[in-house]
């Protein structure tokens, strides 16, 4: 019987190692200690697969002869030494330089007025002519009172003469002669404004008023806009006050028309406008062919950093490690030929796909372009073409 228990506590035994030896090493554990040393097992296990790999790789390299060995093909250029600016875009917009409204000195139905929306029109030219009827019988009621007065006045002077009469009669009917006059001059002055006439050159932006329609004192007619002559305007942040200066020539681009212009900044703004913290900047340009059209949008280049004689390269050729170090490869003569070289840089300031290499860089290095992506410290290279 005794003998019947140690053989069967003998079979669970090997059962249990035979279990055991059939668990999968890779398995992950459920638990999170299991978890976590499973991780820092397999991390310290792919360190050393890792270092095997590139002994073995320079263990290879070493035996290959060297004129068996493959050369990777690349494109080089020289890293410049050149002035490096930088831009903020500021949006803009294109104003018209004058907008005038031509209105009529005094009231009136408009008698003719045939301009529309649009048209062309000089400076003196005809707009519209107002119906002054009623000055006209108030010139006429003067010249019947004037004939009268004139009538009275040399009766009273010949009395006067004659000792006949008061001097008081003789100097109201001299008076009533001097002040039809002054009424008159006054009335005929207002006939001549019934003709409206355009104050300056330009294009008819809006009529107010049409032929038949009733015209008051300073209302105005029609709206003059003189786009021989425009201006760009923006609203540029005071943290750019420093930076820019009047007279100083800035870029303006007209995205919808594909074009960049250099221009002189005309007049800035004398104070800084509390809502958005802004200044204005005007820039006068000569529109005599009619390009730019008033509310076009555009954008003001204001050059905000500037470095001379710097190493600039290409964003896209700057490479990063893991640790996040910034490199570069550069073509360099080895024992056994050209080689790729790692430069570590470090950059500073960016634009328009450029970069400044404050560190690693002087100017003149052969820095390989086109084929650096997937290169190796010391790897063979060869400059193609």
């Amino acid at each position: 019987m005794k003998y019947l228990v140690y053989l069967f506590s003998f079979c669970l035994l090997l059962t249990a190692c035979q279990e055991q030896e059939q668990i999968d090493p890779n398995a992950i554990p459920t638990d999170l200690n299991g978890k976590k040393d499973f991780l820092k097992k397999k991390k310290a296990e792919l360190r050393q697969l890792t270092q095997l790999i590139q002994q073995t790789e320079t263990e290879i390299d070493a035996l290959i002869p060297d004129d068996q060995k493959a050369r990777t093909l690349v494109t080089t250029m020289p890293v410049p030494l050149k002035d490096f600016e930088r831009f903020v875009e500021i949006q803009a917009a294109v104003e018209a330089d004058d907008m005038v409204a031509a209105s009529s000195e005094t009231g009136g139905r408009i008698l003719k007025m045939s301009f529309k929306e649009g048209d062309a029109i000089r400076k003196g030219q005809l707009i519209a002519k107002i119906d002054l009827q009623q000055i006209d019988n108030q010139i006429a009621e003067l010249e019947t009172a004037m004939d009268l007065a004139k009538e009275v006045y040399e009766r009273q002077s010949r009395l006067w003469k004659q000792n006949i009469g008061s001097e008081l009669q003789y100097l109201e009917a001299k008076n009533n002669v001097d002040r039809i006059t002054k009424s008159m001059e006054s009335i005929q002055f207002q006939q001549t404004k019934a003709n409206v006439y355009a104050p300056i050159s330009g294009i008819i932006e809006m009529v107010n008023l049409k032929q038949g329609e009733m015209a008051s004192p300073g209302m105005p007619i029609l709206q003059i806009l003189n786009t021989n002559k425009v201006k760009v305007v923006a609203d540029i942040p005071e943290t750019y006050l420093g930076k820019v200066k009047r007279g100083e020539k800035v870029s303006i681009k007209f995205p919808a028309l594909d074009t960049e212009i250099q221009a002189g900044i005309s007049q800035l703004g004398r104070t800084i406008d509390p809502a958005n913290r802004t200044f204005e900047a005007k820039i006068n340009l000569n529109n005599s062919k009619g390009i730019y059209k008033p509310n076009l949008l555009a954008l003001m280049l204001i050059n905000d950093f500037t470095a001379k004689k710097v190493p600039v390269i290409p964003v896209e050729m700057v490479q990063q490690e893991v640790s996040g170090k910034d490199y570069v490869y550069i073509k360099i003569q080895g024992e056994k030929g050209a080689i790729a070289k790692k430069v570590f840089v470090k950059t500073g300031e960016n634009y328009n796909g450029e970069v400044i290499i404050e560190e690693g860089l002087t100017g003149g290095e052969e820095m390989i372009v086109e084929g650096a992506r997937g290169l190796a410290e010391n790897q063979l290279v060869k400059v193609e073409g």
